[in-house]
C-alpha cells in the first residue's frame, strides 16, 4: 500500500500536513458543531473527536512513506 500511494505522488510531507491539518479541523468543527448545532456538548465532542482520529493514521503513513522514501 506505502507504494502504491509513493508511486501515485504521495509523499511523506503530504501525510504530515494531513495529520496537522486533521488537528486543527477537529477544533475547528468542535466548535462548529457546539455553537451552531441544538444537540449539545456530547454531540460537538463526538465530532471533534472523529475528526481528531484521523491525525495519528495521516501521521502512520507519513512514518511509513519517510520509511519507504530513504
Amino acid at each position: 500500500m506505502v507504494e502504491m500511494l509513493h508511486e501515485r505522488g504521495l509523499r511523506s510531507e503530504h501525510m504530515y500536513m494531513a495529520g496537522f491539518a486533521s488537528i486543527g479541523i477537529s477544533v475547528v468543527c468542535w466548535a462548529i458543531s457546539q455553537k451552531f448545532e441544538h444537540a449539545g456538548v456530547d454531540r460537538a465532542d463526538r465530532w471533534g473527536i472523529f475528526v481528531g482520529e484521523w491525525a495519528p493514521t495521516f501521521i502512520g503513513l507519513g512514518n511509513a512513506l519517510r520509511t519507504y522514501e530513504k
